[in-house]
């Protein structure tokens, strides 16, 4: 036991130190649900996420005291798209700044936390006094899709993070035309599955750990007790627990139940049956 502990935490500890620097360089993303967005916390970084419908979208900042402005323009290097976003920034009404997408050469960009490719486009950077600001995103015909990054320090806590996977699918599906499963090219989902797979096998190994000691006289207690059937069964609900999480929200608690899934068919046991008292293994 003292030997799976060991290996459990040197596991946690590489997973942890591989996913955190998707987290350390992230924006945090925001899909915008209306056309005029507040913008609070301006100097930390997101990313708004939208469509042009008709007409520019407006992103208020309130700003009580001077802070750290910056704004960059991009779009989804995707097939189809319109390099021609553009954004106009102004206090209390008057432009102060003009980030032509039309006139400008857009770069390539690639992300590594969501595994996604950009044309980044205009960017805008100043210190900015305490008023009321206004950032006017519009393209050619308004129909263009776009991401406006606001602000530059890299704030991403478990909040975020647990935000984040019920966006990033979204993301993947109607901003990018991609499947959900694209995620897993990112550290950050295949991260997740790491750290899921470790979370089950620890509550698999304790829960088989707690029933040995205080039930090692009944059929509760047994290290084994599921036969080939069972296990097979079970390698198929994790792998179709795993395809289903993969390929729709990358729900956490799927991909748990998956992992605990396949921790039951590698030790040839079952919580469930455990509970019950119920032993299908020829050999026990």
């Amino acid at each position: 036991m003292k030997r799976y502990r060991y290996n459990f935490l040197t596991f946690t500890m590489l997973a942890v130190f591989l996913w955190a620097p998707s987290l350390a360089f992230a924006h945090q993303p925001r899909i915008v649900e209306s056309r005029q967005t507040t913008v609070m916390d301006p100097e930390i970084s997101k990313a708004y996420y939208g469509k042009l419908s008709g007409e520019a979208d407006v992103y208020v900042i309130n700003a009580s005291e001077a802070f750290d402005l910056y704004v960059n323009v991009l779009v989804p290097d995707i097939a189809g798209q319109k390099k021609d976003v553009s954004a106009v920034v102004l206090k209390d009404e008057k432009e102060i700044a003009l980030l032509d997408g039309t006139n400008f050469e857009w770069k390539q960009f690639y992300e590594p936390f969501g595994a996604d490719t950009y044309w980044m486009g205009p960017e805008y950077k100043a210190r900015a006094e305490a008023g009321t600001y206004e950032i006017r995103v519009s393209s050619s015909n308004n129909d263009s899709k776009y991401s406006l990054a606001i602000g530059e320090i890299e704030v991403f806590d478990g909040k975020e993070g647990l935000g984040a996977l019920t966006i990033i699918p979204e993301l993947k599906k109607d901003f990018f035309d991609k499947s959900p499963i694209d995620f897993i090219a990112s550290p950050f989902g295949w991260g997740l599955i790491v750290v899921m797979y470790i979370l089950a096998f620890i509550v698999g190994f304790i829960y088989r750990a707690i029933l040995k000691k205080f039930a090692e006289n009944s059929s509760r207690g047994v290290a084994r007790n599921i036969g080939k059937p069972d296990r097979l069964l079970r390698t198929i609900i994790g792998v179709a627990l795993l395809l289903l999480g993969i390929t729709t929200t990358w729900s956490p608690i799927i991909i748990f139940f998956s992992g605990f899934a396949f921790f039951e068919a590698i030790f040839s046991w079952c919580g469930f049956y455990a509970a019950m008292g119920k032993n299908t293994c020829p050999v026990a």
